[in-house]
């Protein structure tokens, strides 16, 4: 995970309409930038859900949500479309902003060994520094314990 106080590493990746995307888009705004598995997979559409049902509240305090996982964009269309999230989604396939972010991690489940993205999510403050990094959420509670923190 990349320490609270550093600077977010900026990147630039497709939405789920193939458009680039950059950090630096959203200067002076905080960005919850959250990283998941994969789409439509029940803990990560709970999470993703989690979010769209607080999104309201999220851009109420000028926070822009931004997923990313390896999915392709068009992975991402279908998940976006089915369960109606208004945020948005990059798609990371290079794994170049997973690792950068330090979230693709050796990970084990029931006795096997495989690299995998591992649940996490920052939040970005205005200045382009990590205000907060969790990592391993929960999907079920990782949108709520998120503005539970921001509203202090």
């Amino acid at each position: 995970m990349l320490e609270v106080g550093t600077k977010a590493p900026d990147f630039t990746l497709p939405d789920k309409n193939g458009n680039p995307v950059s950090l630096s888009d959203f200067a002076g705004k905080r960005v919850v930038l959250y990283f998941y598995p994969r789409d439509n997979t029940p803990g990560c559409t709970r999470q993703a859900c989690g979010f769209a049902q607080n999104y309201d509240v999220f851009k109420e305090l000028g926070v822009e949500v931004i997923g990313v996982s390896k999915d392709s964009a068009a992975s991402h269309e279908k998940f976006a479309a089915k369960y109606e999230l208004p945020f948005i989604l990059l798609s990371d396939p290079e794994l170049t902003v997973l690792q950068a972010y330090d979230v693709w991690k050796e990970k084990k489940q029931y006795g096997k060994v495989s690299m995998g993205v591992v649940r996490s999510t920052y939040v970005i403050g205005p200045d382009g520094t990590i205000e907060k990094a969790m990592p391993k959420v929960k999907p079920d509670t990782n949108a709520a314990d998120i503005l539970a923190w921001l509203q202090g």
